[in-house]
């Protein structure tokens, strides 16, 4: 991935860094008698995976609970359901993940989840995590039964009884049901933007610490060595510093502050010391992540136009000024903003943000973020380019590419704005900066598959292809990545005196059918010179 030298044989490492790259005579001739030398037998090796938009702590929180991708109906969801009752007789919340909206073919209700199970506290996730169902007994210990006051954009759906339908959406309004697992503190800064209080002795800490190392580890055997975590706190920062310093930390990590539409913005001081405290190689901070929308499924996505069938267009979670004045002192302080956009109408309210910072504060290489872009106003597309907006997309998440289907999707968005929809090359003929993640675990963390995505993905009626070429779609997953993190100087190319951050895939990437791409393995990952994940049988 370096433009000065894109290809070479092999690569010399020494004290955690890039040593040299270049023909194997010229590198073999640096091997000391103590070096440990790898024939890689004609696999690839590339930079060490950025993982650009990924939920680190909630992943690996997430490993252990019920999974329910691919589930459909009431029986096979009742079984698995109770398999998982009975394999766990002392949770406090059976809680499941990756329920589809379809999962029972219509809305589902509290009533359904109670004739799954009535005598215990059961809920279950959307893929998208962005909606919970539960059950009387979950609604009931969390203090939701009757309904709830939430914020503008969070809602405790209510039934006609007058009672709570089961249906939660967005962070506020499920959160209580999550803290029945007594993880709650791991998810506030993506919650409500706050920390622990009162702080988690050491006992605690430990334990989140395992969770955390559970996904790091899941994250390096799919050759990931560096990521964007997109949720996170001051909290989040202390447990992966301790990590480091207990030589357990994986992958360079880089975590933001949130800002939500109830803060002053004197709260972003916050923001600013998180930057000046965590500012490693390893662990860092000097970002701001806001939610402009939900999704599309549940409709809480921000369109301009109405979804089809109906007079609803979802809402912004920030008035327009209000976020204008949010972006400008953030842009002031020179921190980075990174937005979760997904309908076209939160696409412009972001860009108008990015703009009006600019214009009153200056132009400067901020690279601020949209994150998803699922639809975008055809006006809107050249100006990320003219900005200098990243577009953090995720290949798996178009309709049809991999485990979304793409039945259901004229329900969400009009057959005639599919072309707008899920754009991914137009964005960057455009001018756009581009990196590519998963946002695991709404879907598979696996780069494998998500290059798989990139590459197959097939044009919806009446729209261009989207696809970019291998190469480019290999840059998006490392140096776009690192660059649009502000971590080129360090990681996301193989050059000398950079991180030694490898991944070597199982095969020669450039030989392997497009469809076959996701079923290749990683034989070795490398981060910061260290061995972090060894494929079976290879370089043990």
């Amino acid at each position: 991935m370096d433009p000065a030298q894109p290809r070479a044989e092999a690569v010399a490492v020494a004290g955690g860094c890039i040593l040299a790259v270049g023909s194997r005579a010229e590198v073999e001739a640096l091997a000391g008698p103590g070096a440990r030398v790898v024939d890689a037998g004609g696999r690839t090796l590339l930079p060490g995976f950025v993982e650009s938009h990924l939920h680190l702590v909630l992943g690996g929180n997430e490993l252990t609970q019920l999974q329910l991708g691919g589930v459909q109906g009431f029986d096979a969801l009742a079984a698995a359901f109770r398999a998982y009752a009975a394999a766990n007789p002392g949770l406090p919340l059976l809680m499941a993940q990756g329920a589809g909206y379809d999962i029972l073919g219509r809305p589902v209700t509290r009533g359904d989840l109670d004739r799954v199970i009535a005598d215990r506290p059961i809920a279950m996730m959307s893929p998208d995590h962005h909606t919970v169902w539960a059950n009387t007994a979950a609604l009931q210990a969390a203090g939701l039964l009757q309904g709830a006051e939430m914020p503008a954009g969070h809602v405790v759906v209510m039934g006609a009884d007058g009672l709570a339908s089961g249906e939660l959406l967005e962070f506020e309004a499920f959160s209580p049901v999550l803290a029945l697992t007594g993880d709650l503190h791991l998810q506030l800064g993506i919650a409500t933007g706050g920390e622990p209080e009162p702080w988690p002795d050491g006992a605690q800490r430990a334990k989140d610490k395992e969770k955390i190392a559970a996904g790091l580890a899941h994250c390096a055997a799919h050759g990931i060595t560096s990521m964007v975590n997109m949720d996170g706190n001051r909290y989040t920062c202390v447990l992966l510093a301790e990590m480091e310093a207990e030589g357990r930390l994986t992958a360079r990590v880089k975590v933001p502050f949130h800002m939500k539409p109830h803060m002053d913005l004197a709260e972003l001081d916050r923001a600013s010391a998180m930057a000046a405290e965590f500012r490693g190689e390893w662990v860092t901070s000097g970002f701001v992540k806001m939610f402009m929308d939900g999704v599309v499924d549940s409709r809480t996505a921000y369109m301009l136009n109405p979804y089809p069938g109906t007079t609803e267009t979802g809402a912004p979670l920030f008035t327009a000024e209000q976020f204008k004045d949010i972006c400008a002192e953030i842009d002031r302080r020179g921190l980075q903003i990174a937005v979760h956009a997904i309908g076209d109408g939160a696409v412009r309210q972001t860009i108008d943000g990015y703009e009006a910072a600019r214009q009153r504060n200056g132009a400067r290489d901020a690279r601020h973020r949209i994150e998803h872009i699922e639809l975008i106003d055809r006006a809107d597309v050249p100006r990320l380019g003219t900005l200098g907006i990243t577009a953090s997309l995720q290949p798996p998440h178009a309709p049809g590419v991999m485990d979304f289907p793409l039945s259901g999707m004229e329900a969400v968005i009009a057959r005639d704005r599919w072309p707008d929809a899920y754009q991914w090359k137009s964005l960057v003929d455009a001018g756009a900066a581009l990196a590519y993640a998963s946002d695991w675990p709404v879907t598979d963390v696996s780069v494998m598959r998500g290059i798989q995505a990139a590459l197959t993905r097939q044009p919806f009626e009446g729209a261009a292809d989207e696809r970019l070429g291998l190469l480019e779609t290999l840059r998006a997953y490392t140096a776009g990545g690192a660059w649009a993190a502000h971590m080129e100087a360090l990681t996301g190319t193989l050059r000398p005196g950079l991180a030694a951050d490898l991944v070597l895939i199982d095969g020669n990437i450039e030989a392997i059918p497009a469809g076959r791409i996701g079923a290749t393995g990683i034989a070795l990952t490398v981060a910061g010179g260290r061995v972090t994940h060894a494929g079976e049988g290879f370089a043990a």
